[in-house]
This record gives C-alpha cells, sequence and structure tokens, in this order.
C-alpha cells in the first residue's frame, strides 16, 4: 500500500510540474504577444487554454483518488492539500494569459496609442514571479518562495503607477478611452498573475513547513 502511495504521489508531482510548465508557457507567450503586440502568438496563447483546463480536472481527480483510497497524513497529505490548491491557481493563471492575449488581439490594432515603459517591468516582474514559484515547488524550496511573496509588492507599486498614467492619458483624451480601458485591464491581469504567484508560493511553504503564512504580513 505505501508503495503504491509513493508511485500515486510521483506520478500526481509530475503532472502538476507538467500543468506548471504549460502555464508557464502561456504567461510567456502572453508577455512576449503584449510587448510585440503580435496576434499570432496572442491566438497562440488562446487557443493554448484548453489544454491547461483538462489538465485542471485531471490533477483534481488523482488527487481526491488519492485522499479516498489512501488516506495520507503528514507531509503526504499537505502535498496533496497543497496541489490540489496550486492547481487550481494554476488553472486561473492560465486563464489571466488569455484574458491578457485576448487584450492584445485589440492592442496590436491600434498603433497610435503608445504602450507604456512599465508594462515591461511590471510584465517582467509577473512572469518572474510565476516562473521561480513554480521552481519552489519542483525544488520544494521555501526560502524562494518567501522571495516570491516579497516581489508581490514591487508588482503592485507598479500597478499603481501605470494606473496613474491611464488616468491622466484618459482626462487628456477621452476619445483614447476604449484603447486606455483596455491597457489598465492588462495592468490588472499582470497584477492578479503576480498574486497568484504567491498562493502558489504560500502553498509551497505550507507544504515544506506545514506553516500557514496566508494573510500573515512578508516579514
Amino acid at each position: 500500500m505505501a508503495e503504491n502511495l509513493h508511485r500515486q504521489l510521483q506520478s500526481l508531482k509530475q503532472e502538476v510540474v507538467y500543468v506548471g510548465s504549460l502555464v508557464e508557457e502561456a504567461v510567456a507567450k502572453a508577455v512576449f504577444a503584449l510587448n510585440q503586440r503580435d496576434e499570432r502568438i496572442a491566438y497562440d496563447v488562446i487557443e493554448a487554454d484548453a489544454a491547461i483546463d483538462r489538465m485542471e480536472v485531471s490533477v483534481e481527480e488523482d488527487c481526491l483518488n488519492i485522499l479516498a483510497l489512501h488516506q495520507p497524513v503528514a507531509h503526504d497529505l499537505r502535498f496533496v492539500v497543497a496541489v490540489l490548491k496550486i492547481n487550481n491557481d494554476l488553472e486561473r493563471i492560465g486563464d489571466l494569459a488569455k484574458n491578457i492575449a485576448k487584450r492584445v488581439l485589440y492592442l496590436a490594432r491600434v498603433r497610435d496609442i503608445e504602450i507604456p515603459s512599465d508594462f515591461t517591468e511590471m510584465s517582467r516582474h509577473a512572469q518572474l514571479m510565476v516562473k521561480h514559484s513554480l521552481d519552489a515547488l519542483v525544488t520544494a524550496n521555501a526560502h524562494l518562495a518567501r522571495q516570491v511573496r516579497a516581489d508581490d509588492d514591487r508588482v503592485d507599486e507598479i500597478r499603481d503607477a501605470i494606473e496613474a498614467k491611464v488616468r491622466e492619458q484618459l482626462a487628456a483624451n477621452p476619445a483614447q478611452a476604449e484603447c486606455l480601458m483596455k491597457l489598465s485591464s492588462v495592468a490588472r491581469h499582470l497584477e492578479r498573475l503576480a498574486d497568484m504567484a504567491t498562493h502558489i508560493a504560500e502553498e509551497v511553504i505550507y507544504m515544506v513547513e506545514g506553516d500557514i503564512v496566508r494573510h500573515r504580513a512578508v516579514s
């Protein structure tokens, strides 16, 4: 029984790592499409989301089967519970990448509006947070997970700066309201990407140390 549980846990880890790779690729492509206003890449991100959705269901079913059949305890239980939550966060990150890609399809056709340079820094930070949270999961690295939590503040700061610039441009150019609101929407999606990466990092800390840090200030 113990050997069978070990095999299923290893298989579950491989599954969630695979989902993570799909999500990381979706985020990278969405960020690239945004920076380059590349419609083709944006369409790739949108189409790839269905595979992420299917894998999310598969991982959840495997988690529930392990809980029902083996009733794991201690570290094994924390791992399965963490994967259940992380799996949901990964699916949501995939949705956010898809939503950014949809905004890109509009922005690619509106070349007279310049995308503020802050988006480059914000997208880079959000993308790195997703990557580092997944690296922390794969390597069970609580220290890296804590760094992801700390990095979230910088993304929030950039988002606030972007929102201020969008408001200024909106006041100066009300005719460009639709495009500016698309940019504001992209900023919100990037912020949510960082939030989801933070959630994953918090679950990694729980998985490794059994410490629930959610809602706790970053020390």
